[in-house]
């Protein structure tokens, strides 16, 4: 059950009019859609301003989006993880807005999303993905079934339950911002951010939120395979990083019992006949056994590294003040 603004003690429209709100949205080729976008924050929230970051568009985006009334920004480099780690940076908020400009997230929930981030005390609202009504193939069997596995392999690996680990609709506080490491170069930068979010047990909330098909003309950025590999390829390497000691203990294991498997045999051999009949099998087992005991003493060593840096980013991210309660 949501907590209200009266329990709070908060007045509604004092979380808008006194925390400084950015939207931020990241666009490639978005010139359909883009105005509606645009025009449909303005009327929902008319205290933020709108930053549209044109990523090498090759169509009418930047013109259509400065028309609708938004400040149009530029990136060079091809990526959305290259927009994210540059609208981060350039601009100054309390409360930041982050929205894909294909106009199929639900636009009028974002006050809900804010109410919730600052009268629960959040760094993150997560704007999970629910087809409408009207909409019910707005969500790609591939896009949704792609979404489903990866979002259940991290999960899986980093212990927290999750329902749309790739939605690109987000509002996060200043200090989360500000504290994010981005690094990531594509469409892998929500994984990025989600286990940002895990590893520093940050608190935030996933939040249902109406999901509407493109209308004609406008197509999805996203590669169902070829992006899909590259972000369960993002989620593995950053388990590596954040949780190396169990990453290289379940090396140890699976090596252990591939050498004991293989020794096993030998061992009967020797022990009935006094003989080592297969060198060359005596040697991949000892050298199983030896990488072994090194994945094991690699994954000790690194936890510690990977415990300092988990220090140093949480003290980063304190450095930041908490958004405010603005009471009445």
């Amino acid at each position: 059950m949501h907590e209200t603004l009266e329990q709070h003690n908060i007045s509604p429209d004092s979380i808008f009019s006194q925390n400084q709100i950015a939207v931020l949205i990241p666009c490639y080729n978005e010139a359909i859609t883009i105005t509606q976008v645009v025009q449909s924050f303005k009327l929902a929230l008319p205290e933020a301003t709108i930053y549209v970051y044109d990523n090498r568009s090759t169509d009418d985006t930047s013109i259509r989006a400065q028309a609708a009334g938004a400040v149009v920004c530029y990136e060079a480099q091809a990526g959305k993880g290259h927009v994210v780690r540059r609208m981060f940076a350039d601009i100054e908020a309390d409360i930041y807005i982050m929205v894909d400009g294909d106009n199929t997230y639900e636009v009028p929930a974002v006050r809900r999303l804010v109410n919730r981030l600052v009268t629960e005390n959040l760094d993150m609202v997560v704007g999970t993905r629910q087809p409408s009504p009207e909409s019910n193939e707005a969500y790609r069997l591939g896009h949704r079934g792609g979404n489903l596995f990866l979002t259940g392999v991290v999960r899986f690996l980093f212990g927290r339950q999750l329902k749309d680990m790739l939605s690109g609709y987000r509002v996060m506080s200043r200090r989360f911002v500000k504290s994010f490491p981005a690094l990531s170069n594509g469409f892998e930068t929500e994984t990025e951010l989600t286990i940002h979010t895990l590893e520093l047990n940050i608190p935030f909330v996933e939040e249902p939120t109406l999901f509407y098909s493109r209308p004609d003309g406008s197509e999805s950025k996203l590669k169902t395979f070829s992006d899909g590999w590259r972000i369960l390829g993002t989620a593995l390497l950053l388990f590596k990083e954040v949780r190396p000691a169990l990453y290289f203990g379940i090396q140890f294991i699976v090596l252990s019992i591939l050498a004991i498997a293989l020794g096993i045999p030998l061992i009967k051999t020797y022990l009935e006949t006094g003989l080592v009949p297969r060198i060359p099998t005596v040697i991949l087992s000892a050298s199983m056994i030896l990488l072994a005991f090194l994945s094991l003493f690699c994954g000790l060593i690194l936890d510690s590294v990977a415990r300092g840096r988990r220090e140093t980013k949480r003290l980063n991210y304190l450095g930041y003040p908490a958004t405010k309660n603005y009471t009445k």
